[in-house]
């Protein structure tokens, strides 16, 4: 998810420095882009799985900045929830990254077995939740649901990740050629 954390660290920055570039990020350009996005990566995650790790990352980013564009008219200025919530957002998806997904060779075998099992009759998919996160930035009244929504997503991407089947790569076969 290093698209996400790049953004949401490119966010903090900007809220903290007061940058004019802010003004750009409310534009109407970012906000429908942004779902545009957004949209083509839920399609895409409910239709081909062999990229999931680029749509969750391309998703969260974009809905990162559809969140600022659409909340940030809404609030005061100096409002800390856009800087905390950014923050929150670069620590979670570091701490999934990196003690998560990257710790995968020393689980126990036992272990990982019963969390395929477990993932296999999970019925709520990553496309279900990503689905909810879009609805969560419709509900202006409910400003904590949005960062719930999106812990939800990074805990099923961890888990769908996590138990990803790596294939092995086999080495293609090489000609030798003889000078005669």
């Amino acid at each position: 998810m290093f698209i996400f954390i790049g953004l949401s660290l490119a966010l903090c920055f900007l809220l903290q420095a007061e940058s004019p570039w802010l003004a750009y990020l409310v534009s109407p350009w970012v906000l429908y882009g942004g779902l545009a996005v957004a949209l083509g990566c839920t399609v895409a995650m409910a239709v081909d799985k062999g990229w999931a790790r680029l749509w969750h990352d391309l998703f969260s980013g974009s809905v990162l900045l559809v969140w600022y564009a659409y909340w940030q008219p809404l609030f005061k200025d100096d409002t800390p929830v856009f800087f905390a919530y950014a923050l929150y957002f670069v620590f979670m998806a570091a701490f999934i990254e990196l003690f998560f997904i990257g710790q995968r060779e020393n689980i126990d075998k036992e272990v990982l077995r019963q969390l395929q099992v477990l993932a296999q009759n999970f019925r709520v998919k990553s496309w279900m939740v990503m689905l909810l996160v879009l609805y969560s930035l419709d509900l202006l009244e409910h400003y904590m649901l949005y960062p719930v929504a999106m812990t939800l997503l990074m805990a099923r991407f961890a888990l769908s990740t996590y138990l990803q089947v790596e294939t092995a790569k086999k080495p293609s076969p090489r000609r030798q050629t003889k000078n005669s």
